[in-house]
């Protein structure tokens, strides 16, 4: 999970910080639970880090949070060349719009929920699913900033909250009761295609739209070998009116929210 010259830069501000403690290697190690020689090894580039190591070393030493925000940096800037410009785009947004046909949109997931969804590709690693699932989960971050977060409009399919199995109902619920709280927390709002609506514009895949400060709009459209930034004023348009397609058959907010309800009660009945 480390990438050079920031795994060098993380370790030299451990080391760093570790002095400004006062604390030797052994008495550090003591508090997050590794032994004196073992964060020898860390510091000097022996031995790998994880985020959870990191994690305790910014509350050990007080760093708000440094060590693990470099870590973040890293696996953002570490992102493929076509997702950087949509990252860019979605940190500054005012609002957000966003569509999928066949999974909670990636900003509203929970961490169990993102890490179904990611381990369902077994080409991928251990590692590799809880780094994808790290950063997903840092990216929500926009939503809870104090700094004038992004209004988030997401529509999902009913379709989508129905598909549960025994093993995948706990994950689900966990999932629904997250997308509930965002709604009463404010900022967010979740609208609800039913599933009688049996065929719309929406099915021809996700996208999500994005409104900076200046008002201008980017799109963000994914596909199963990555995705692409659309700026296009003509492509924008399309999208646009897809958008208003989608959201014209999607339920008004309340009864959407009642529908959530209902959805995940009637889990306790099966």
């Amino acid at each position: 999970m480390e990438s050079e010259p920031t795994a060098e830069l993380i370790r030299a501000q451990l080391r760093r910080l570790r002095l400004a403690a006062d604390l030797t290697q052994e008495d550090f190690g003591k508090q997050v639970h590794f032994s004196g020689s073992q964060i020898s090894a860390i510091e000097l580039g022996q031995r790998p880090f994880d985020r959870l190591f990191l994690k305790r070393a910014d509350e050990v030493l007080n760093s708000d949070g440094l060590l693990l925000g470099l870590l973040r940096i890293a696996e953002l800037h570490g992102q493929p060349g076509w997702l950087r410009p949509w990252l860019d785009a979605e940190r500054s947004a005012t609002q957000l719009r966003c569509y999928h046909p066949t999974l909670i949109p990636g900003l509203l997931q929970t961490e169990h929920y993102a890490r179904a969804v990611i381990r369902a590709d077994d080409m991928l690693s251990d590692d590799e699913v809880e780094r994808r699932v790290a950063i997903r989960m840092d990216r929500q971050a926009i939503l809870t900033r104090a700094d004038n977060p992004p209004i988030l409009i997401a529509v999902i399919e009913e379709a989508t909250l129905r598909r549960v199995d025994e093993s995948f109902r706990g994950i689900m619920t966990q999932q629904v009761v997250h997308l509930l709280d965002c709604v009463q927390r404010g900022g967010v709002m979740i609208l609800v295609i039913p599933i009688e609506v049996s065929v719309h514009v929406g099915h021809a895949g996700p996208f999500t739209l994005a409104c900076g400060a200046d008002g201008d709009w980017v799109g963000h459209l994914e596909n199963h070998l990555g995705g692409a930034t659309i700026d296009k004023a003509e492509e924008l348009a399309t999208l646009h009116a897809r958008w208003d397609g989608i959201r014209s058959v999607a339920l008004p907010r309340r009864q959407s929210e009642l529908l959530m309800k209902e959805v995940m009660e009637s889990w306790s009945t099966i």
